[in-house]
């Protein structure tokens, strides 16, 4: 569980996205994450960029856990990333919201 302390790290505001970035998911009606979903990102040095191994049933959000690791870590390093999906439908889906 999240701390009490720590509630607000479930708001997507608080992980120093780009304010545009917020926006497109304001828009597509997600502000915050799940509670477990949190506890992912703030696990050891992850968002240091080691690694992660999560899983959940499928709809759960595991997405997008992969796609702030991806957003915070291409934005600080302005390196690239590969991000690998498993059906043509989702990477078509990810293309249009990460755009």
């Amino acid at each position: 569980n999240v701390p009490e302390d720590q509630a607000d790290k479930l708001l997507l505001a608080s992980w120093g996205l780009p304010k545009a970035v917020l926006e497109k998911y304001r828009s597509l009606g997600v502000v915050q994450m799940f509670e477990w979903q949190a506890e992912c990102l703030m696990l050891g040095q992850v968002l240091e960029g080691k690694n992660l191994v999560y899983s959940a049933p499928t709809s759960a959000g595991k997405t997008l856990v992969a796609e702030l690791l991806i957003l915070k870590r291409v934005l600080e390093t302005r390196k690239k990333a590969l991000l690998i999906l498993p059906f043509v439908s989702v990477a078509k889906e990810k293309k249009c919201y990460l755009q």
